[in-house]
C-alpha cells in the first residue's frame, strides 16, 4: 500500500475580536479623514432612511418615499457642512523649552481661523509620542473669522528621551452632529527631556582624572581663578557661579541671569566622559519582598547610567575648564546644549559607524567588564553589574563596581 506524501501544515491568521476590531478602527479612520465617518446618530438616521425606503418599494407608498429622501438629503447636507467646517485653519506651534524628568513640558498649540466663517464645535488632538502620554485632546467652542485660539497645557514627562512629532489633528462634527471628519495640520514638534542630574558635592573620579594630567590645578581653583580676564562669551547662570560675573545689561535683556565667561578659565583640564552605548545593555532583576510576599523588581542599569552621566558632566563643567562627552553616535562633542541633547537620545546598541574611542584618558561607563582592559592610561571607569557576573579583570586603573541596591549620589560621591 503506497502512502500519499503529507502536505506541508499550513498556518492560516486566526480572526479573532481584536483583529476584527482593529480592522474596524482602521476603515473608520480611513472614512474620517478621507471623507466623513457617520457618527452613531447619523448611522441610526441611515438605518431608517434604508427601511422608509424598503418599506415603500414594498407597499409603493409615496410618503415613504419622501421620509427616506428627506432623510438621505439630511445626511449629505449634514456631511458637506462638516467638510466645510475645517476649511482655512492653520496650526501654529511654540516651541516647548527643555525639561528634565519628572518636570512638567509646556507645549502650546495656536489655531488660526483664516475663513470668513467662524468655525465652531471644534476638538484638537495633540498626537504626542507614548513615552510622554499618547493623543491630548482639547475642545474649541467658536473660533470667529481671522481669528485664533490658543491651546496651552502641561504634560508631565516620565521618561528620557529626544521625542518629534510633525502634526496636529482637528476634528469637527458640526452643524449637526450626523458625521465626523478629520484633518491632519502638519506643524514639527520637538520635545527634549533630559535625563535626572544630581547635584554632587565632590566626585573623586573625575577630580582624580584631572589631578593626574595637570597636578598643580585643582578644581575648585580654577574658577576661581577666572575672575579677571577679556570676556569670551555670555551663558546662562548656573548655581555656583559668583554674582560678580554676572553681566546685567545682558541679563536684564534676556530676562534671566547671563555670566561672563573669562578667557582664563579655558586654560583648565579638559574632562572627557564616555559612555559604552554601542553595547547592549541588559536590566537586572532585583529580589524585593512587598507585605511579607518575594517579589522582582526590575532595574534599568542603562538609565541609571545616563543619569551618572549627567551628574558627572554637571560637576565637571562645573569645577573645570572644558567638558567633552562621547557616545558611539556622536563622538566627540562638547557644549552644554548639545551635550544634554546627546543625553535625551542617547540609547543602547547604537551603531557605531567608524567612530572610535577617545585616545586621550577619560571616565568609562559601561556593563561590559571586558573593555575595561582597553582603556588608556590614567582613565577611571563605572561598571554596572549585569545578569551574568562577571569577573573584574585586574586593572591598575581607578573605578568602582556600582551597587543598583544602594543610592547613586553617595557611590558617585
Amino acid at each position: 500500500m503506497v502512502r500519499s506524501p503529507s502536505l506541508p501544515s499550513r498556518s492560516f491568521p486566526r480572526f479573532g475580536p481584536g483583529f476584527l476590531i482593529a480592522q474596524r478602527d482602521r476603515l473608520l479612520n480611513w472614512l474620517e479623514t478621507r471623507w466623513i465617518n457617520p457618527a452613531y446618530s447619523g448611522w441610526v438616521l441611515m438605518g431608517l432612511c434604508l427601511f422608509f425606503f424598503a418599506a415603500a418599494s414594498n407597499t409603493m407608498a409615496g410618503w415613504l418615499y419622501v421620509m427616506s429622501g428627506i432623510g438621505f438629503a439630511l445626511l449629505a447636507v449634514a456631511a458637506w457642512l462638516t467638510r466645510r467646517g475645517l476649511t482655512g485653519l492653520k496650526v501654529m506651534r511654540v516651541s516647548s523649552p527643555p525639561v528634565a524628568v519628572g518636570q512638567d513640558l509646556r507645549l502650546e498649540v495656536i489655531v488660526s481661523n483664516g475663513d470668513r466663517r467662524a468655525k465652531s464645535l471644534l476638538q484638537l488632538i495633540d498626537p504626542l509620542p507614548t513615552a510622554l502620554g499618547g493623543n491630548q485632546a482639547h475642545p474649541i467652542a467658536l473660533i470667529g473669522p481671522n481669528s485664533s485660539h490658543t491651546w496651552r497645557y502641561q504634560q508631565p514627562a516620565i521618561q528620557r528621551g529626544l521625542y518629534r512629532w510633525r502634526e496636529v489633528q482637528v476634528r469637527t462634527a458640526a452643524p449637526l452632529g450626523l458625521c465626523w471628519h478629520s484633518q491632519a495640520l502638519p506643524v514639527k514638534a520637538k520635545a527634549v527631556v533630559y535625563p535626572t542630574i544630581i547635584q554632587l558635592s565632590s566626585c573623586p573620579l573625575v577630580d582624580g582624572l584631572g589631578q593626574q594630567q595637570n597636578p598643580s590645578l585643582t578644581p575648585r581653583a580654577l574658577p576661581q581663578s577666572a575672575t579677571e580676564g577679556l570676556t569670551r562669551s555670555l551663558r546662562p547662570y548656573r548655581w555656583g557661579d559668583p554674582i560678580r560675573r554676572v553681566h546685567w545689561r545682558t541679563s536684564a535683556r534676556f530676562g534671566e541671569l547671563r555670566v561672563r565667561e573669562l578667557e582664563d578659565i579655558q586654560t583648565g583640564q579638559e574632562v572627557v566622559l564616555a559612555i559604552d552605548s554601542g553595547s547592549i545593555w541588559q536590566s537586572l532583576g532585583l529580589e524585593t519582598a512587598e507585605a511579607g510576599q518575594p517579589s522582582t523588581e526590575s532595574v534599568d542599569s542603562f538609565e541609571q547610567a545616563v543619569t551618572a552621566l549627567a551628574s558627572l558632566y554637571r560637576y565637571a563643567s562645573r569645577h573645570y575648564g572644558a567638558v567633552q562627552l562621547w557616545t558611539a553616535s556622536h563622538g566627540l562633542i562638547n557644549g552644554e546644549q548639545r551635550v544634554l541633547e546627546a543625553l535625551a537620545a542617547v540609547k543602547p546598541g547604537e551603531t557605531l559607524e567608524s567612530i572610535k574611542r577617545p585616545r586621550v584618558p577619560f571616565i568609562w561607563l559601561t556593563q561590559d567588564a571586558a573593555s575595561l582592559q582597553d582603556l588608556p592610561p590614567n582613565s577611571s571607569w563605572l561598571l554596572w553589574p549585569g545578569p551574568e557576573k562577571q569577573p573584574v579583570p585586574a586593572t591598575p586603573l581607578q573605578g568602582n563596581v556600582i551597587d543598583p541596591t544602594q543610592p547613586l549620589q553617595s557611590q558617585l560621591q
